[in-house]
């Protein structure tokens, strides 16, 4: 592993040093004044390929780095209403002037090809009627077809490969990282471009000391002042009767931006994730999170396929969210934000499973089949109120929000187990878990003289509350465990409070490009939990406090660090030294157990990016991290997680200790003059920890877990490369990817010590074309090829299996006449492992009528023609194989009203 990490590297390291030349000078016209905005390009003779390219500033003045092994390269200029100048010249580094010719640039010349993508410094813009196809509507339909852009099954935006830490709208973020609900709303006729801000740091006063390798998206509206959105209302067939409806209105404008949302549907879209923070912007802005449960107890859970989710969820869904920006002074400097949504959403799930689990050296092989149908219920309510200052003067942000879940789980459950004897047994499981959530975040950045100071502070108190009920008792099957007295039902009450608080203060010095950050905090954490499980025994009977809990877990970490960040034309690094007093007790009063740990650690962590040839960026990255557990892996009494799992922790266990080491290199390059963007990447991670897992599962399938004292790795190696390119003479854009990742981890069962190595491959392709008037095209396909293999001592735990998946989702769109659409789409997954084979395929096709004068759709769609009720899996992993059913949604057919509400 060492040797291919330093080939990597040397490789890397050659690339970046190899051979680079630098020109440079001014451009101006006949009457020697200067040429702002001439393109200058380096070029290798007789090849239509271009190596590197520059900008003039507004004094003529260009510089251009480059790298080839030719001994001489054409140097082009262009600039409007002159004269285009070639001159070959010698590959070293000079200074070269030049003079160009006036000479009147015809408009036919400049088409649209030209203006598709375009670079000025780290802002680049495509031109989105380039992009976008006859059946698109919205902004993410377009953007899903912008070379270097992805847009994930989550809604997250990446660029190069990586998320975007900001989204704004004509410069505005009035979204705070939960931009799905524009993306999936705006539409595309009211907008202009879409430009990626790369190295993008939002906080303005840190622009020129502080840098970033993180990537923004800017909307650019066609008007200053717009007010937009995009509604659709429709109905369909089904059992039950179908609706869908969105409204989406919006407004942008100078002083002020507000979009409001409400969706509700009942055919399989899952539009209640559009709120989630999916850029989290600068570490610098505070801290805010996507707030959760903490979700300790599960009902019996039926199993999901690897589908698109409208395939398979059997929803209710009622969401709605409101987004308002307002600036409240005169310079437009101080911004109020607030933001709120509610969620409330019903869904039903249904699976059979099929498990057959190995033989141990203490239990024998066994057969479990199980039947579940789920009912989950969601109540979810956020608020948050935002106030921001971004100037070049100073910085100041306050996030206060609120989360309150209602949540409530449904399960009901049939298995049949078979070992020695075949027991059949029924169960029905309720599990209700409220939650509140309170965070406040500030960070403030103050300019004192030459120096800036900066005071963060966070605050996070939340409360969790969960009751699992099982009736009856005897449905549960866990080693050891059976119910007091032939009860009922079992109940597991459970209670986690967290308070959290984080407060730092630093200054920063800057200077030649340098800053130097010196800083002190202080983080705390402390989470209680309580718990009381009722009406099981243990063993020969033993009950009371080993099935209680009453735990104070308490994180204390006094830190000092040194921030170090260096920006200049090529180069980029920032790196972050601190040390950490880590403060840990964990104490039982049940037990009598008061466990401590006091380590201090060191924990760097660094990035250094090297931009070269105007086109390549290459980084390296690595880090050191620390973490010594949470509450949930140093409780001693026990809990029961589920019907078939319940955990416990030895209260004589030190306090856990994980160390991780990471480290990554990316080599990126993008060149908008041929519409050509690519990277390579390369991550290595090894997790250290002093407890491993320790389960017990007997014949059922049910298992008792605890941790045991033994030194164990996790360590993986992560290869991904990525290719695309966009062809204008063929209206085609189009991608190869791929990506290889293996991970080992030490593991037991049943006492018995293995380990697992998986190793799985990826390749990827998409491709969008609209090159026909009469016909666009979108299709994406992957092949997956996983290799699992488990190794030990004990001749049980020996295996190999391999696994191959195939999916491909087509989608073409046919216009036959103006204003009529037909679509078609196809969505196959394949999977085999040895001789079980499983494909499943869906088709969907719609016919559209356009009224374009009032822009105004009319859809009649058909999904899931073949009517294919379930989806058939099967998976092998190192303790057991298992066929899966999952019920699907059956055919049904929808009429939708599509409009803009402007």
């Amino acid at each position: 592993m060492k040797k291919n990490i330093s080939l990597f590297l040397m490789l890397f390291f050659t690339v970046l040093t190899f051979a680079q030349k630098t020109v440079s000078g001014k451009i101006t016209d006949d009457d020697g004044m200067a040429i702002p905005s001439a393109s200058v390009t380096i070029e290798e003779p007789g090849k239509d390929a271009i190596l590197a390219y520059g900008i003039t500033n507004s004094k003529g003045e260009y510089k251009v780095t480059f790298t080839s092994a030719e001994s001489n390269v054409d140097l082009k200029v262009k600039a409007f209403n002159q004269k285009p100048l070639t001159k070959q010249i010698s590959n070293s580094d000079q200074n070269l002037n030049f003079k160009m010719q006036s000479e009147a640039t015809e408009i036919k010349e400049v088409q649209l090809k030209t203006k598709m993508i375009t670079a000025r410094g780290d802002t680049i813009s495509y031109d989105l009627k380039a992009f976008n196809s006859k059946n698109d509507r919205t902004l993410a339909d377009v953007m899903r077809k912008i070379p270097g852009i992805e847009v994930n099954k989550d809604g997250t935006i990446l660029y190069q490969g990586n998320a975007i830490n900001k989204f704004y709208v004509n410069g505005k973020d009035l979204m705070e990282g939960g931009y799905g609900t524009i993306n999936n709303s705006l539409p595309k006729d009211a907008v202009q471009k879409v430009e990626v801000l790369e190295n993008h740091q939002p906080v303005k006063i840190l622009q020129d000391k502080v840098p970033s390798d993180q990537a923004a998206i800017n909307i650019k509206l066609k008007n200053s002042v717009t007010m937009t959105g995009r509604g659709e209302v429709g109905t369909g067939f089904g059992d039950p009767w179908l609706w869908n409806v969105k409204l989406t209105p919006m407004f942008f404008g100078q002083k002020s931006q507000w979009v409001v949302n409400y969706k509700t549907n009942n055919m399989g879209e899952q539009v209640e994730n559009e709120g989630n923070i999916l850029a989290f912007g600068s570490s610098w802005e505070g801290r805010r999170i996507n707030a959760g449960q903490n979700n300790w107890l599960n009902v019996d859970n039926a199993s999901t396929p690897d589908l698109p989710v409208r395939r398979y969820l059997m929803n209710n869904v009622h969401y709605l969210s409101a987004n308002y920006l307002v600036n409240i002074d005169k310079k437009k400097e101080w911004e109020l934000k607030a933001n709120a949504n509610y969620t409330n959403n019903t869904v039903e799930r249904e699976s059979y499973k099929q498990t057959d689990y190995f033989a141990t050296a203490n239990v024998p092989a066994s057969k479990v089949t199980q039947n579940i149908f789920n009912n989950f219920y969601t109540d979810k309510l956020k608020g948050e109120l935002i106030f921001t200052k971004n100037a070049k003067k100073g910085f100041f942000k306050n996030t206060t929000s609120f989360s309150q879940f209602w949540n409530a789980d449904r399960a009901i459950a049939d298995r049949v187990s078979t070992s020695l004897n075949t027991s059949t047994r029924h169960g029905e499981e309720a599990l209700e878990s409220p939650t509140s959530s309170f965070q406040n975040s500030l960070s403030t950045i103050i300019p004192w003289k030459e120096k800036m100071v900066n005071l963060r502070s966070f605050i996070n108190y939340q409360t969790d509350k969960q009751t699992l009920n099982i009736s009856p008792a005897s449905y549960l099957e866990v080693p050891a465990f059976t119910p007091v007295n032939n009860s009922e039902t079992v109940i597991q009450n459970f209670r986690l409070k967290t308070f959290e608080a984080n407060h730092s203060a630093n200054i920063g010095f800057s200077k030649s490009g340098w800053t130097f950050t010196p800083e002190v905090g202080f983080n705390f954490k402390r989470t209680s939990l309580t718990s009381n499980l009722y009406n099981l025994q243990y063993g020969n009977g033993q009950q009371g406090e080993i099935f209680n809990n009453d735990l104070t877990y308490t994180t204390a970490i006094p830190y000092g660090s040194l921030g170090v960040n260096f920006k200049s034309e090529s180069w980029m690094l920032f790196a972050n030294l601190p040390v950490n007093s880590n403060n840990i007790k964990a104490e039982d009063p049940l037990r009598n157990v008061s466990r401590t740990t006091n380590k201090v650690t060191f924990e760097p962590n660094i990035f250094v990016q090297y931009s070269f040839a105007s086109f390549f960026k290459a980084s390296v990255n690595g880090n050191i991290s620390n973490n010594f557990g949470e509450v949930n892996s140093a409780y001693a009494g026990f809990v029961m997680l589920s019907p078939s799992s319940i955990n416990a922790m030895d209260p004589n266990n030190p306090i856990p200790q994980n160390n991780t080491k990471s480290t990554g290199t990316r080599l990126e390059y993008r060149n908008p003059l041929n519409n050509l963007f690519f990277n390579v990447n390369y991550r290595f991670n090894d997790v250290k920890r002093n407890l491993i897992a320790d389960p017990d599962r007997n014949s059922a399938g049910g298992i008792i877990s605890r941790y045991i004292e033994q030194d164990n790795h996790a360590i993986s190696n992560a290869y991904s490369a990525e290719i695309g390119k966009y062809f204008p003479k063929f209206k085609t854009n189009a991608s190869v990817s791929y990506s290889n990742n293996t991970s080992r981890s030490d593991a037991y069962l049943n006492r018995g010590a293995y380990t697992n190595k998986n190793i799985v491959q990826s390749y990827g392709f998409k491709l969008n074309n609209t090159y026909f008037s009469w016909m666009s095209l979108d299709y994406n396909a992957s092949i997956s090829l996983t290799k699992q293999i488990s190794t030990s001592l004990l001749p049980e735990y020996n295996n190999e299996t391999s696994r191959n998946g195939f999916t491909h989702n087509l989608a073409v769109y046919f216009y036959p006449i103006e204003n009529h659409t037909v679509g078609f789409s196809w969505d196959q997954v394949n999977s085999s492992i040895g001789s079980q084979k499983y494909n499943n395929a869906f088709y969907d096709i719609s016919y559209q009528f356009s009224w374009a004068k009032k822009k105004i759709d009319f859809e009649l769609k058909w999904m899931n023609i073949a009517n294919r009720k379930v989806f058939e899996t099967y998976d092998v992993n190192a303790t057991y194989n298992s066929y899966t059913r999952i019920q699907l949604r059956p055919s049904q057919v929808m009429f939708t009203v599509k409009f803009n509400f402007k």
